[in-house]
């Protein structure tokens, strides 16, 4: 008679919890074996997955494994996060205390999220490091209080994922107070970046262009 492990549907949650003993499992290899195809069958096999099994949980094999790695560090970042009220906070240094906690949360991980970090920077995986980034950009921004709907929304994320990632970088090779220098500097941009752009209409061109159009179709007003 068939196991529950081998009946997917069985559970609801059989996938969630396989991922992350997959992903433990390869936590204990990934010094020796890289984050690669060889990694995810040793991952999956430890678990007594088949290969069908393995096509099934993570289809895009290392990648998928890296993106449960990230997920994971984001989840043990945004829960130091929880315990810091915001509010009490000014805006320079919520965004300081959000990037140290996301790159405190990679500390247990490190020769990992060494191997992570060169992963992603292969080419061939630019967007999956570019997807993952703006998506921990976006939880940092949404605890530190950001509600932008508008084009701030995204400048604001696009800003804060060119922080993360050389900073964790910097973490991973040069140490802790490289990262904390680098995080500091940058984030003196940002907020020269907020002064600089508050007050600015930006969307006064689009206007005239909509008044223009207007005016064509309808004619000038008397």
């Amino acid at each position: 008679m068939p196991t529950t492990q081998s009946i997917p549907n069985a559970e609801p949650d059989w996938a969630d919890d396989m991922e992350q003993r997959v992903l433990d499992r390869a936590l204990e290899r990934v010094a020796v074996l890289g984050w690669n195809r060889r990694l995810v069958r040793a991952a999956c096999a430890a678990e007594g997955l088949s290969l069908g099994d393995e096509e099934l949980l993570l289809p895009n094999g290392a990648r998928d494994l890296i993106a449960l790695l990230w997920r994971r560090h984001d989840a043990r970042a945004m829960a130091t996060l929880a315990e810091i009220d915001p509010a009490t906070l000014k805006i320079r240094e919520r965004i300081a205390r959000a990037v140290d906690a996301r790159l405190e949360a990679t500390d247990a991980d490190r020769e990992a999220t060494r191997r992570l970090s060169g992963f992603l920077h292969l080419p061939t995986n630019a967007d999956l490091g570019a997807t993952l980034t703006w998506a921990t950009a976006d939880q940092l921004w949404r605890w530190a209080g950001d509600t932008a709907s508008d084009w701030n929304h995204y400048t604001k994320r696009l800003i804060l994922s060119g922080i993360i990632g050389p900073a964790m970088t910097l973490r991973l090779f040069d140490g802790p107070e490289a990262a904390d220098a680098y995080v500091a500097a940058r984030i003196d941009n940002v907020m020269s970046f907020e002064k600089w752009k508050a007050g600015k209409d930006f969307d006064a061109p689009a206007r005239k262009v909509g008044e223009l159009l207007s005016r064509l179709r309808y004619g000038a007003k008397t």
